[in-house]
């Protein structure tokens, strides 16, 4: 009987490290060549400072809470969650970012496991942004630390 348990306990345990380790192994990238990852700390300052803050999730999780001020330009994925995504799968309107690509904007959405902003700020970079602040944290992370929301 007690021999049933461990193994059970075992079993629970190797189960659930296969699986939460497989959803860390989708987590989006920790950098991104010609884009700067930024903190909350950093969003403040860049915001403070006149810098648009970009929101790409889809309209509903927008109208469900944002970062106070943020823009809703929402990032339409059906490419793979993966660094070598194919663009052309998504829908993604850089016209409706400023038209000064040299001034920083921050773009975010659910999180590191949200691929989302890495896309747009992937996309920001590629249609001649110079000063793309990737908030990869994203909301949650902005919500825990008490920040203003809409």
């Amino acid at each position: 009987m007690k021999l049933n348990s461990v193994r059970l306990k075992v079993a629970a345990f190797v189960a659930c490290a296969l699986v939460c380790g497989a959803a860390r192994a989708a987590d989006t990238p920790q950098s991104l060549k010609g884009a700067t990852v930024v903190s909350a700390e950093d969003v403040v300052s860049a915001q403070t400072a006149g810098a648009p803050v970009i929101d790409v999730r889809v309209a509903s999780e927008y109208a469900d809470g944002h970062i106070k001020g943020a823009i809703n330009v929402p990032y339409r994925e059906k490419s793979a969650k993966d660094t070598a995504f194919d663009a052309s799968k998504d829908e993604f309107n850089l016209g409706r970012l400023p038209t000064n690509k040299t001034a920083p904007i921050v773009i975010y959405c659910n999180g590191p496991e949200c691929w989302k902003s890495f896309k747009a700020s992937t996309a920001a970079v590629q249609g001649g942004f110079t000063k793309v602040l990737w908030y990869r944290e994203g909301f949650p992370n902005w919500k825990s630390k008490g920040l203003p929301t809409e």
